[in-house]
């Protein structure tokens, strides 16, 4: 009879921890998941700034697509290249006159104005920015991993530079 109250309270002690456990569990995966996301999206950023600040978009005259289609080939297997991703590139004369606008609009929206396709030419400071709405799986984490009004979490990547002396005019910036 001793061993029956024992096997019961351990049941019913699980059944108490158990969707804490769980969740807690999958808090930290869904996190990771985004983590990994985030870093798949920052190295198809970079190699894309680095293709822009060498100027090798410039001499193969790139199109806006053909550019997002090189950040598309970067994040392949884990996001998708869908409208939830949104590419802006910007040039400016100098960091002086380098300016930026919020990815997210006073409803807590991404700016679809965020589109800009300007490579730049040498030693013009170029601004990357890439973003990729993510919709959050598990539906009762949603109020901890949302930073954006419709409840899915905006996941950034940035790179600023300035282009490279990549005509032979320029000697240096």
């Amino acid at each position: 009879m001793r061993a029956e109250s024992t096997r019961a309270n351990a049941a019913i002690e699980f059944a108490l921890v158990a969707p804490v456990f769980f969740l807690l569990l999958l808090a930290i995966v869904e996190d990771g998941v985004i983590y990994f996301a985030g870093s798949t999206l920052q190295y198809a950023t970079d190699n894309a700034a680095r293709y822009v600040r060498t100027g090798q978009a410039q001499g193969a005259a790139l199109t806006q697509g053909q550019f997002r289609q090189r950040i598309c080939n970067d994040i392949g297997p884990v996001l998708q290249c869908n409208a939830n991703l949104q590419v802006d590139l910007e040039s400016f004369s100098g960091y002086g006159g380098a300016t930026f606008t919020n990815p997210l609009d006073a409803n807590g929206n991404v700016n679809s104005s965020l589109n800009n396709y300007q490579a730049g030419t040498s030693c013009n400071v170029v601004l990357l920015r890439v973003f990729y709405t993510w919709n959050i799986i598990t539906p009762m984490l949603s109020p901890f991993l949302t930073n954006m009004a419709t409840g899915k979490h905006l996941i950034t990547a940035t790179a600023a530079f300035r282009n490279e002396p990549f005509t032979s005019t320029v000697s240096g910036c």
